[in-house]
């Protein structure tokens, strides 16, 4: 499975999904023109992974900011992740948040809430 790196810009995030150590990564700010356009070779990467996944997924979500448009992709995003999760591939979310960003502690815990995956919330020093 091929690694996909794209770099950050002032309005997408980092991104790397790494197929070889079952490894996804989204930081930074995600306010893209058009979030579907954007997160769309996400979720089909993750649907390919889905096929035959690592032995272990670690996703590490570590944004400052995402608006409206970018909170449905990354639900997209994670419910994928569920799919492998229920296939008996365990599937890990690291949500990083920093520690007066109740925003975004508040925006983990609401996809907590929504997906059947274990999800832990970080608090990172700024």
């Amino acid at each position: 499975m091929e690694t996909i790196i794209r770099e950050g810009s002032p309005k997408t995030p980092f991104v790397r999904l790494d197929g070889e150590k079952g490894v996804v990564e989204i930081k930074g700010r995600s306010i893209p023109e058009n979030s579907v356009e954007f997160y769309k070779p996400i979720i089909d990467w993750l649907e390919k992974f889905g096929e035959a996944p690592s032995e272990e997924t670690n996703v590490n979500i570590q944004l400052e900011y995402f608006n409206t448009s970018s909170s449905k992709c990354i639900l997209d995003i994670f419910k994928r992740l569920e799919l492998i999760h229920k296939k008996g591939h365990p599937v890990e979310i690291n949500w990083y948040y920093e520690e007066d960003d109740e925003d975004m502690f508040e925006a983990g815990e609401d996809y907590q809430s929504i997906i059947n995956i274990p999800f832990k919330m970080i608090e990172m020093e700024e």
